[in-house]
């Protein structure tokens, strides 16, 4: 494949482009589902092709082709120069301008010690089968469990010298369980993340220590309990928010608004743009000094985690809110050249047949000190939220409100009854500015997502979060009155 991209380079730059990069990707990607004790699905696929992105006059083109060949190749090239000398001739139109870095040359392997893909379906299946089987209750109606792996390589080249070969591997899972009771109420919980398990980039050890089995009696008992829980009061309280929600707390009111081409809104698909300004940085303040969130593609089985992105820039931590104030912000070479600070880092594609974007790499939480009975410790009267239900935020990213699958009351610095139906509301800057609290690194958890959304066409990127439990003053629980 490496080839493949140095000859769809040398037809972009015979063809008139200024600069040229070339992305070959093969990868293998299996599910299997299964619900109430039935196989519901099992796909095997794969899929492989080239991606040739170039800058002629300071517009970019883009083209792909499923051929692996030298006629593919050349292909691609010729229709990406094509597409961007037509997109060249625009009426005021910004030239782009990539900040400069080093032509890196390089190799990454994600550490495994079993291939997950290796691994026979009819084991993954009777994995779920049997995680199934242990959320059995009289009032658990639905059960299903999920197991997927990926297996993927990918080469990038480009014209200014840059030549690195990436071998990635993954595989997560999960269990949901659905109680409903006789007048219809419906419940769910989830195990270990909502919305499909969670994931990592890591080999099928991974799955194995996520323990379904294990953990599924506990899911169905919790998922019947709540049938006869009562409903969350509605308030303004203190919240403790487990470190599950809190991925999402970050992912979509820190991650999503931080994107620089948001900010600059030169991408506005599937999420919108951002409350924030290029001129915020190093002064807005995002919330209380409690509030430390990094950037890390370094990151041990993080799905964000890479030697390089997508434009070949070397991968590595960087501060984005620091003490409560906004730090940093995800980028390009090419918003990296516009806001005049940095080299990029997060462009990330979905595959060979999509143009790489600003995305979020693995985005965590600081941990900071003591443990989650530290947390409760200090709560007269409150709430403890777990596990993610539903999420709604503006196209600002600015207005929210979650839902979680299960609560808990909070007296006197102890977990008390049981609720269901719990959800929160705030805005962006005045929630986190309620973080009083964050509990230490031995609570501090990775959770893998693989349905974060964005660009048109669409794409779906795998990124990590990390995060240890956090306390919140004056939080708005329930339905106003």
């Amino acid at each position: 494949m490496r080839e493949l991209c140095g000859h769809a380079i040398d037809v972009a730059l015979g063809s008139g482009a200024g600069y040229a990069d070339a992305r070959a990707v093969t990868r293998r990607v299996q599910n299997v589902a299964t619900k109430n004790g039935e196989v519901e699905s099992v796909a095997d696929g794969e899929t492989e092709g080239i991606g040739v992105r170039v800058l002629v006059d300071g517009a970019w083109g883009f083209a792909c082709d499923r051929r692996l060949s030298d006629k593919g190749a050349r292909d691609a090239a010729e229709r990406a120069v094509a597409f961007a000398r037509a997109s060249a001739v625009r009426p005021g139109r910004r030239k782009v301008e990539l900040s400069p870095i080093p032509a890196e040359q390089g190799e990454y392997r994600t550490p495994a010690t079993r291939d997950p893909i290796e691994v026979s379906l009819s084991e993954k299946v009777d994995l779920c089968l049997r995680a199934e089987a242990g959320m059995k209750h009289q009032d658990v109606q639905i059960t299903e469990a999920t197991v997927r792996a990926q297996r993927e390589e990918r080469v990038f080249r480009s014209s200014e010298g840059a030549d690195i070969t990436q071998a990635f591997v993954e595989c997560g899972a999960g269990i949901d369980a659905l109680a409903v009771s006789g007048e219809g109420r419906v419940q769910i919980r989830s195990y270990p993340s909502a919305h499909g398990g969670s994931s990592a980039q890591a080999g099928w050890e991974f799955v194995e220590e996520l323990a379904l089995e294990r953990e599924a009696p506990r899911v169905g008992e919790e998922a019947a309990a709540l049938l006869q829980a009562d409903a969350c009061p509605a308030g303004v309280t203190t919240i403790v928010v487990d470190s599950e929600q809190m991925v999402l707390q970050v992912h979509e009111s820190v991650g999503h608004p931080t994107e620089l081409d948001r900010i600059y809104g030169t991408e506005a698909a599937y999420a919108g743009t951002s409350f924030l300004k290029p001129g915020d940085l190093g002064s807005l303040r995002y919330g209380s000094e409690r509030m430390n969130i990094t950037a890390d593609s370094t990151t041990p089985s993080g799905l964000g985690t890479f030697a390089y992105d997508d434009e070949g820039v070397p991968a590595g931590r960087h501060p984005i809110v620091r003490e409560g104030v906004l730090s940093g912000f995800l980028t390009s070479r090419e918003t990296a050249s516009m806001i005049g600070t940095g080299s990029g880092g997060s462009m990330r594609a979905d595959g060979w047949s999509r143009m790489p974007l600003v995305r979020m790499t693995n985005l965590h939480l600081e941990p900071g000190e003591g443990t989650f009975e530290d947390l409760l410790a200090d709560v007269d009267d409150g709430l403890f939220l777990q596990t993610n239900k539903s999420w709604s935020i503006d196209d600002k990213r600015l207005n929210f409100q979650f839902g979680t699958q299960i609560a808990w009351e909070i007296k006197k610095g102890k977990l008390g009854k049981m609720l269901r139906d719990a959800t929160y509301m705030g805005v962006t800057p005045v929630f986190w500015a309620g973080l009083d609290a964050v509990a230490g690194p031995e609570e501090w958890r990775l959770y893998g997502l693989t349905n974060c959304g964005k660009g048109q066409p669409g794409q779906h990127a795998h990124v990590s979060h990390g995060t240890s439990a956090g306390r919140f003053r004056n939080v708005q629980v329930g339905v106003r009155s």
